[in-house]
């Protein structure tokens, strides 16, 4: 990183801690729409160089990423979109299982003509985004994952025993029926029991995820993102009977969630991971720490 690039980022790093709120893009972003194998894709692309990909997770939408995109689009082309099911993205009646939507990650950078790309991601993404590394690893230049497990690979069957995760099972028709009309009461257990400190998540941003996620078809997609864990476990199992991952991994866990397990997981499945905890921050890193977890990312990515 040049000395003009680096005193830029110092800058907008000691300027993140004191933002409130989900933070919009850009104007030089756009967004659009593109069509993957059944579903529709909500896209916002911005900066110019190497294509980055930024994967969301459960109780956020891309718009989660936009501090680390403003970092990352003087030198790379950030590539952020809404996954099926969330956000501004469609709600498609089936395809939730990560095999089939690494599938729309690969249609999206076919769309935008984009032949490789590293990836970051966070939660529901990092299952994603190890589905299209696994099956299509010559695209993956690097691949970072925040905070949290692949479901067949490592230590999967005992992370499951945590009673903190038992929405992973929490579904079905009257489990929709319980929580509409009180999607943030739902969303604020998660965001509450999954960080360090839940003021960290501030009121503005869970009003604008809640809004989200209470829009039609929103909450039943994001139950079978759940729901398809079993179905992922064995697709991640064949993915690793094929070789482990080898581009570079950066395995980032916060100190009060996975921690050093993030490596742990990672190194069942890949050769080479490097590990990062970040320091005084849960499940929500971008939210709690985003100063840490960004430096953590643009360091990896250069």
């Amino acid at each position: 990183m040049g000395r003009s690039a680096a005193v830029a980022l110092n800058l907008l790093l000691l300027a993140v801690p004191a933002q409130a709120g989900v933070q919009p893009f850009p104007p030089s972003f756009k967004t659009q729409t593109i069509s993957t194998n059944g579903a529709r894709l909500f896209v916002r692309i911005g900066g110019h160089g190497p294509a980055v990909v930024l994967l969301h997770g459960y109780g956020e939408t891309g718009d989660m990423w936009a501090p680390l995109a403003v970092a990352l689009a003087h030198d790379h082309t950030v590539v952020v979109p809404d996954l099926r099911g969330m956000g501004l993205s469609s709600h498609p009646a089936g395809g939730y299982d990560k095999k089939t939507q690494g599938m729309d990650v690969a249609a999206v950078l076919d769309a935008l003509k984009i032949d490789k790309a590293a990836l970051v991601t966070h939660d529901i993404g990092n299952m994603v985004g190890y589905a299209f590394a696994a099956e299509q690893r010559g695209r993956v230049t690097k691949f970072a994952l925040l905070d949290a497990p692949l479901p067949g690979v490592g230590p999967w069957d005992e992370i499951l025993k945590n009673p903190l995760l038992w929405h992973f099972r929490f579904g079905g028709p009257d489990m929709e029926r319980l929580v509409k009309g009180r999607e943030r009461i739902y969303l604020d257990r998660f965001w509450n029991e999954f960080s360090a400190d839940p003021k960290s998540f501030d009121e503005a941003s869970r009003r604008h995820y809640a809004r989200l996620y209470a829009r039609p078809g929103a909450m039943h997609s994001g139950f079978e993102q759940f729901k398809a864990f079993d179905q992922d476990a064995i697709d991640n199992k064949a993915f690793l009977a094929q070789g482990p991952l080898a581009m570079p991994i950066l395995a980032v866990g916060g100190e009060k969630s996975f921690g050093p397990m993030m490596a742990v997981v990672m190194r069942a499945a890949a050769t080479d991971v490097k590990e990062v905890v970040v320091p005084r921050s849960g499940h929500w890193l971008m939210e709690e720490n985003p100063a840490a977890t960004i430096a953590a990312i643009t360091d990896f990515l250069q």
